[in-house]
């Protein structure tokens, strides 16, 4: 068995954030989930509907690994990125980190991990990995997968080969720090702006508050788009809720981060941003209760209730990015 006694296994709320606290750690720079998510500027909003979906999906936060890239170059530290379509390589280049001492990020299709309790392909998911044996894979995913997990070879190279949405050619990526490390403080701001600066200026209806305003055109209309709404708007509603696929749990994390952010930095726009966020966040908790209700009932005025609450949640997430973007 090769295995890494300093990991801190500790799981989080969102998938990438806590490969990264994983990785970070070990590198000396311990911060806190919000932290992670606001420096990476990690906040942004997706309506993604086609003729070969089978209901439409919603995303609260950038595509898979920008966030990663993101933190790496404001925190100033070395990301070291490896893809491969050949399994052999993939595997020597997670086995060789972890040999020398340090943990690997991977990004996978979660549909493949054994301990994983929803079994829907996600190509976007990411776990740490801090050691193996000749059976199984030690990992590191959220607090509601388990935290410190593991799951045989074979399911993790199936996960790591998958092809399709948001996959990656068996990425795997491992974090440097420098000895003189900049303070994470001095990122906070161009973090904002720049996550504040793609919000607002999306360049196609799909994305950002134009995003949001869109899902508030198209929900009402759910009931009659999928062939399946007793199972389709239950599930999406879980997902918003509890993993971030439209609002919540991505709101409630930058919410928390502009707190902590305030607490560093005395800015009235950062105040601002802070509590149209808390109002954010506490609506679409209630778009999503919306959702399951019109789904599980069939009764389509829940749905137009969420409709009225996403174009109030376009209005104040468009005034809390422009208050921020001013910092």
């Amino acid at each position: 068995m090769t295995m890494l006694n300093d990991i801190e296994a500790r799981g989080m709320r969102h998938c990438e954030t806590t490969a990264l606290g994983v990785l970070l750690r070990h590198e000396g720079l311990d911060l806190s989930e919000p932290m992670l998510f606001g420096l990476g500027s990690g906040l942004s909003f997706i309506y993604w509907d086609s003729k070969n979906m089978g209901f439409p999906f919603l995303g609260g936060r950038v595509r898979p690994f920008e966030l990663t890239r993101n933190l790496a170059a404001v925190l100033g530290v070395q990301l070291a990125v490896e893809e491969t379509t050949s399994p052999r390589k993939a595997w020597q280049n997670v086995a060789a980190p972890i040999d020398a001492g340090r943990p690997v990020g991977l990004q996978l299709d979660s549909y493949h991990l054994d301990y994983f309790s929803t079994k829907v392909h996600f190509g976007g998911h990411v776990v740490a990995m801090y050691g193996y044996d000749e059976q199984n894979a030690y990992l590191v995913d959220t607090a509601a997968q388990g935290g410190a997990v593991s799951t045989g070879l074979a399911d993790l190279a199936r996960a790591r080969a998958e092809r399709g949405p948001m996959t990656a050619r068996h990425r795997s990526f491992t974090i440097t720090a420098p000895a003189d490390l900049p303070s994470p403080q001095d990122g906070i701001i161009p973090a904002i702006r720049t996550c504040a600066d793609v919000f607002l200026n999306p360049p196609i209806a799909n994305l950002g508050h134009r995003g949001i305003e869109k899902t508030a055109q198209q929900v009402p209309k759910w009931l009659r788009r999928s062939e399946n709404p007793q199972e389709d708007l239950p599930r999406a509603a879980v997902l918003m809720e509890r993993a971030g696929t439209g609002g919540a749990l991505f709101r409630n994390l930058y919410r928390d981060f502009l707190s902590e952010s305030a607490q560093l930095i005395d800015s009235g726009h950062l105040r601002t941003g802070h509590s149209l966020y808390a109002e954010a966040a506490t609506l679409w908790t209630q778009v999503a209760a919306l959702i399951g209700t019109a789904g599980e009932s069939g009764d389509a005025q829940h749905l137009v209730q969420a409709g009225s609450i996403l174009h109030e949640l376009s209005r104040v997430e468009r005034d809390a990015m422009r208050a921020l973007s001013m910092l």
